[in-house]
């Protein structure tokens, strides 16, 4: 009797260690859906890092333009030649800028001083003209008549007779396009729009 009463007390011993206070573990399938479900406070880490900027692109403006209008035939009138030079411009970057057209006239060597200069003004109103005509705002347009004075070829031969494919060459209106602080270009160094054939 004895030994069946040790026999119940020590199943029942073994029965309650089975019992401990510890609480049950979910399995592992619930514990990751909590984790899931769980809201995050932690703040978020960005994966770019700060000195890894974007720059900015700055497009330059376009350089000065210098276009040279022929009137190699004389006096005032614009040939087919001359519109094309002039089609060109109005089509240039320097042109959309909306900067100011500055237009010189020229003449060859041929006449007295003063005459030349009036022929130089002549030259560089016919090319207004057509700006103007062309939709372009006469207050952005400044003439300078230089007459004679800044020849680009020889108007005579080294034996004192007439070049006359010079003199042709300095009949001219020049067009430079720049902003207004910038400097004239020298027209001994120029670096032109190319001139139509012929």
């Amino acid at each position: 009797m004895r030994s069946n009463l040790a026999f119940v007390a020590t199943a029942g011993l073994v029965a309650l260690s089975g019992c401990d206070d510890e609480p049950r573990l979910d399995p592992p399938e619930a514990e990751a859906t909590a984790q899931t479900e769980a809201p995050s406070t932690a703040t978020p880490i960005s994966i770019i890092r700060p000195e890894v900027m974007a720059e900015t692109v700055v497009v330059p403006p376009p350089p000065p333009l210098e276009a040279t209008i022929p009137f190699g035939e004389g006096g005032f009138a614009l040939s087919p030649d001359a519109e094309r030079v002039l089609a060109d411009v109005l089509a240039s970057d320097q042109f959309a800028e909306g900067w100011p057209i500055v237009l010189r006239g020229h003449t060859d060597s041929v006449g007295h001083d003063e005459a030349n200069l009036r022929a130089s003004r002549r030259r560089a109103e016919a090319v207004v003209e057509w700006l103007i005509e062309n939709g372009v705002s006469e207050d952005r347009i400044e003439i300078i008549a230089l007459g004679e004075q800044r020849p680009i070829a020889p108007n005579a031969m080294l034996d004192g007779t007439p070049d006359e494919e010079g003199r042709a060459k300095n009949r001219r209106v020049t067009v430079s396009i720049a902003p207004a602080e910038a400097e004239p270009a020298d027209e001994s160094s120029p670096e032109p729009m190319p001139a139509a054939d012929g």
